[in-house]
């Protein structure tokens, strides 16, 4: 089996059985990732290099070990002190790299639809590591897949996405990819955090009453607030947001039953997640990334054999 798409730009754009692959795929990495020895020479002869044009730790960390452990070569690019700050547009500091003879590309940048952009212009597979407030489809695949390991599958699972969503690439990417599995999807937050159209567009009920979702749910993936994002004040302060929206051990000790706790990282403890329920024995954010790596390299690994498809047609 293979991918039925040449780059991983989105979830919107994958089929359900590209996700099923992904999974599968996955199942097989993490079980390398368990042994002593923890590389298999996959990508021997690929060069992957890492374009990002927005900070970022967990994701960069995450992909560069992937890409490390299946054998590839890797070339880091930062923004920062590259020729981008002296006015070089994106497509003559991707040719310059692909000139290099670079196999692959993975790529963060801060403008919604860049890789798409991008891939119009370039015939190297690439891999969307987070685009402006679009999505993030890795993370949204290894949300999922830390779903299915924890409670047997997806399909059916009730599951509450909490807090920033307006401003959350995960958040949209996850609904694409929960729903295509089967999952029942509630967005809930402030009012101002929830885009209006997000019921009707995208088919997830929405709700402002966060113990209304808890008691819902069986898995509440939790957002980070990104201040960062928000041109204008979208509630009062923080210590209020925490008092309306904020998750913590009390709160999930007065629900009926026991739900799975997620979160994408980085974790604005005190705010959106204290640290006695983000620490808890219902919390799988620690499984999240140590899933991330097994999930890259899956993805890394299909997108590498749509590649050598692509090469073998043209000769």
């Amino acid at each position: 089996m293979s991918l039925s798409v040449k780059h991983l730009l989105g979830i919107r754009d994958l089929q359900r059985q590209d996700i099923e692959l992904i999974f599968k795929t996955a199942d097989q990495f993490k079980e390398v990732l368990q042994r002593p020895i923890k590389k298999v020479p996959t990508l021997r002869d690929t060069t992957i290099v890492n374009l990002f044009f927005e900070n970022s730790t967990r994701t960069r960390i995450s992909f560069e070990l992937a890409e490390k452990r299946l054998g590839a070569d890797t070339i880091n690019f930062s923004a920062s002190g590259s020729s981008v700050s002296k006015g070089e547009t994106l497509i003559d500091t991707v040719n310059n790299i692909l000139s290099m003879k670079v196999d692959m590309v993975v790529m963060r940048h801060s403008a919604t639809g860049a890789p798409h952009f991008l891939a119009k212009h370039i015939n190297v597979p690439i891999l969307n590591a987070g685009d402006g407030i679009n999505e993030h489809p890795t993370q949204a695949l290894l949300d999922s897949f830390s779903i299915r390991e924890k409670l047997g599958g997806v399909e059916g699972k009730k599951i509450a996405i909490c807090g920033d969503v307006m401003h959350s690439r995960v958040a949209l990417s996850n609904i694409y990819c929960l729903k295509k599995l089967g999952a029942e999807v509630t967005v809930v937050g402030p009012p101002t955090l929830i885009p209006k159209y997000m019921a009707e567009a995208l088919g997830v009920n929405v709700t402002y009453n966060l113990r209304e979702a808890l008691e819902w749910c069986d898995v509440a993936n939790v957002l980070r607030i990104q201040l960062e994002r928000q041109n204008t004040p979208l509630f009062s302060s923080l210590r209020e947001y925490s008092l309306a929206y904020g998750i913590n051990r009390e709160l999930l000790d007065s629900l009926n039953k026991e739900i799975v706790i997620m979160h994408p990282g980085p974790i604005n403890r005190g705010v959106e997640l204290n640290s006695d329920a983000a620490d808890s024995k219902q919390s799988i954010i620690l499984n999240q990334v140590e899933n991330g790596v097994a999930i890259r390299m899956a993805a890394l690994y299909l997108l590498a054999g749509e590649r050598k498809k692509m090469l073998e047609t043209e000769n």
